[in-house]
């Protein structure tokens, strides 16, 4: 199994696993390799140290956070790749922790904020206009751009 650090056009920098350099390549020739962040299809391989793991201890059970020194090392070694890293697991959480209504997104809010049907969290689209509507009727929204890996279930 390979690890890779890739980056896209945007300079958007995120992993992918392959079987082998070949595997990549291919991938890489057929465009399947997308940038999770914003489906950018300009991907690169960016140079990256080997990781060989000689007995080291597993990582914390219940999904702790990882605090260890190599951890922050590499944090300090490439803040923007952390920053993104952050990004994207706060963006996971929303999409696990609410419903999707799509392009309803204004008239759903309308009638959870009237009381018309039970109260949940929502997420979907809503245009510039529907959206200034909402909170000048006191209906509370917040843009948030979901990179296109988001938007479907991630294999």
């Amino acid at each position: 199994m390979k690890v890779l650090d890739l980056q896209c056009a945007q300079s958007h920098v995120f992993e992918g696993w392959f079987g082998s350099e070949c595997d990549f390549q291919s991938q890489l020739a057929r465009s399947l390799l997308v940038c999770p962040l914003c489906g950018d299809r300009a991907v690169t391989k960016r140079l990256s140290a080997p990781r060989l793991n000689l007995g080291a201890t597993p990582p914390p059970a219940g999904g702790a956070a990882d605090h260890s020194p190599a951890s922050a090392a590499a944090a300090v070694a490439d803040p923007a790749a952390a920053s993104q890293a952050r990004w994207l697991r706060l963006l996971r959480q929303v999409v696990a922790h609410t419903d999707d209504v799509g392009d309803r997104l204004a008239q759903e809010a309308r009638r959870i904020h009237h009381g018309e049907v039970p109260a949940r969290a929502i997420r979907g689209r809503a245009t510039a206009q529907e959206a200034a509507e909402l909170l000048e009727e006191g209906v509370e929204v917040v843009p948030l751009p979901m990179p296109v890996a988001l938007k479907s279930p991630m294999q």
